[in-house]
């Protein structure tokens, strides 16, 4: 695939002069950038949000046989909503 990329010229002139040493092209070191930054991305580990439970036994006994709608009147009781 062919793209065009903008490039600060400094360095630009430094990739030439580093693949002009490594006798080496320009697209080859953009392409082992590119790869190199890849995979930098998916070794990073995924945030895994822990565990936070409480030592509970569940619901309070008044709202084990409540819906959703029960339980949450009841938090909101006496808030003016």
């Amino acid at each position: 695939m062919k793209t065009t990329i903008l490039l600060p010229d400094s360095l630009y002139m430094e990739a030439r002069k580093l693949a002009e040493k490594d006798n080496t092209t320009l697209k080859s070191l953009i392409e082992e950038g590119l790869h190199k930054v890849i995979a930098e991305h998916k070794r990073k580990k995924r945030f895994k949000l822990k565990k936070a439970t409480f030592l509970g036994k569940g619901l309070q006994p008044q709202f084990a046989d409540n819906n959703r709608d029960n339980i949450r009147n009841a938090i909101y009781k006496g808030r003016g909503n």
